[in-house]
């Protein structure tokens, strides 16, 4: 069974094509035009072992918002199409991961039902050329598109690059705990049967 997706996204601010493989190997082709986001990009194909092949072209002269907000539904619409009818998939992931000082939990439901907890302070407004506030946007977008239940806690930590870094691997993690198949689960983890 192939679980894998091609999105392209092409509106007057973004030019997105994304390719996703979710049982992959952790291979990565990363470029967003912001370099911070292309190293969060290959921590998450890596950690997750996804396959990720990424180009996003954005109105970067005019902020990262809309590039970073695009790729988050780029992907989104990716995972929800890659997953496919969910069947025998363990549905929930959750990761505590370390990273340094900082420690993050990320814990997720594939329910077919959108909602995001968001729980972090950053103590730097920028990290290279992106918007640290902008790491919200990118999960609420990807939540969204994805139709995936998503709690990403900062449990502490003060340095602003670990933080984020450790949020996209735990989401990693996480998400590719979530998509397993298990062959004990027969059809749907859900009572009622449709997720």
């Amino acid at each position: 069974m192939q679980r894998n997706a091609m999105i392209k996204r092409k509106t007057n601010e973004t030019d997105i094509i994304l390719k996703l493989e979710i049982d992959g190997e952790g291979k990565s082709k990363i470029d967003t035009g912001i370099g911070f986001l292309n190293h969060m990009f290959e921590l998450f194909s890596r950690h997750g072992l996804f396959d990720l092949e990424l180009k996003a072209i954005g109105d970067l002269e005019v902020d990262c918002h809309h590039t970073v907000e695009d790729i988050g539904i780029s992907l989104g619409k990716a995972i929800k199409k890659a997953v496919g009818d969910k069947i025998s998939i363990k549905r929930y992931g959750t990761v505590i991961l370390p990273m340094d000082e900082a420690l993050v939990m990320v814990s997720l439901d594939l329910s077919g039902r959108p909602y995001l907890v968001f729980e972090a302070d950053f103590s730097q407004d920028r990290i290279g050329n992106m918007d640290t506030e902008m790491v919200v946007e990118f999960f609420r977008a990807l939540s969204n598109e994805a139709e995936m239940n998503l709690h990403v806690k900062c449990l502490y930590g003060s340095n602003t690059h670990h933080i984020i870094e450790a949020m996209f691997k735990a989401f990693a993690k996480a998400l590719r705990e979530a998509t397993r198949i298990d062959n004990d689960i027969k059809g749907l983890m859900s009572t009622k049967g449709s997720l």
